[in-house]
């Protein structure tokens, strides 16, 4: 339509000015204005109309997805909420293996170990003394008299530093696998992956998609009577009521370090567990603790010693009548007066961390006795461990 009166008006020119062809001319500008009117407002319409189309589709989706949204929130608020155990983990009261590298040489082997393979050497990282796992799937046990035999006890802890460079796990075997005979079961180690840890048939994530990859992290296991129990940091993963075998040695492995891929440990402690704390303090009248933890030479306490501090705080509420004279202890290392006072200083801090967890300060006083009651030799490390303690005596 539009093509023939466009035609038809320029014939019209073309014919010239006559009058009749003005008259003509108006008629058909009329018309084609009107035509042309007509066409705007069917365009507009249609496009309107889509417009509206899309804002109900729109609209569609938006209230699909407000609905799919509250849909997964429903299902979600339905799902079971984990809650973390808090950390329960307490040190064993006797130190029998211990490694903080006194007076190691940077590069030669560490002097309290033996190894089994690969390549492993003392090192400085961070600033501290560590030792390094280099390569050859290297492994290592603790150097000790007799260890063909059972060297571990029915209920023991074991407690290290652990570095992980690398996406793969680090190995703790409960034999010691150069001179021990391997128990029927072949899967009697401890994987610590940087996401999780596994001892089977247990294997758990740390939560919240968290990792260890490219930082420390403190290891302890627990050991009692067939029950086992595994902690990265503060957060226990491991659980085992029962074990099909019986843990006689150590070994640790790191299958995977080479020059690129490096594994470090510090502070390695295998220790004795002993007695409840309730069964403790009826016996003996006090608690003897070498698993409250500070930084060396300060009294700021490190996380691992929540589970004796959670422990202490739970006897307390669980028997009202129940007070402490918590009382520091040093090693013999460094001037006395300084042991004297670290002493006194970090017993203040143990107080101060059980009251604010809703102890009233009345059941509680700090003492300090430094260097002055030792109760084993500080000619050891083992020795020196036990004696940097805290005791929470009966008053």
């Amino acid at each position: 339509m539009k093509k023939l009166l466009i035609f038809l008006i320029a014939s019209l020119f073309l014919q010239g000015p006559t009058m009749l062809n003005a008259q003509i001319l108006g008629k058909l500008k009329k018309k084609v204005e009107k035509k042309i009117e007509k066409e705007v407002d069917k365009t507009l319409d249609e496009e309107s109309e889509d417009v509206q189309k899309e804002e109900k589709k729109e609209q569609e989706v938006n209230t699909q997805e407000e609905t799919h949204g509250q849909t997964k929130e429903s299902v979600a608020s339905q799902e079971p909420q984990l809650v973390w155990a808090k950390y329960d983990f307490v040190s064993g009261d006797k130190v029998i293996f211990e490694d903080n590298h006194e007076n190691e040489e940077n590069g030669e082997f560490p002097s309290r170990w033996d190894l089994k393979q690969g390549t492993v050497e003392n090192a400085e990282f961070g600033g501290e003394k560590v030792i390094m796992f280099r390569g050859g799937q290297p492994m290592i046990i603790p150097y000790l008299k007799n260890p063909e035999k059972d060297y571990l006890p029915d209920i023991f802890t074991i407690e290290f530093d652990l570095y992980n460079s690398d996406r793969n796990g680090f190995t703790v075997y409960f034999y010691d696998r150069k001179n021990q005979r391997p128990p029927i079961t072949y899967t009697a180690n401890l994987n610590i992956h940087p996401e999780f840890m596994e001892l089977r048939p247990a294997k758990s994530n740390i939560p919240d998609k968290g990792s260890i990859q490219n930082k420390w992290a403190h290891i302890a296991i627990a050991y009692t009577n067939g029950k086992m129990k595994a902690y990265i940091d503060e957060t226990r993963l491991i659980n085992i009521p029962h074990l099909d075998y019986n843990p006689t040695g150590i070994s640790l492995h790191a299958y995977f370090a080479n020059d690129t891929r490096r594994y470090y440990i510090k502070n390695f402690r295998l220790a004795e567990g002993g007695v409840k704390y309730y069964d403790r303090f009826l016996q003996d009248g006090k608690i003897v603790s070498n698993g409250i933890r500070f930084d060396v030479n300060k009294a700021t306490m490190k996380p691992e010693s929540m589970g004796v501090i959670n422990e202490i705080v739970k006897l307390m509420k669980e028997h009202p009548e129940i007070k402490f004279s918590v009382e520091g202890h040093t090693d013999s290392d460094g001037e006395s007066d300084f042991n004297q006072k670290l002493s006194e200083e970090r017993a203040k801090t143990v107080v101060k961390q059980i009251i604010s967890l809703g102890i009233v300060d009345n059941r509680l006083v700090a003492k300090g006795f430094g260097e002055g009651k030792p109760i084993d030799t500080n000619e050891t490390q083992e020795g020196k461990a036990n004696n940097r303690r805290v005791e929470f005596v009966k008053m």
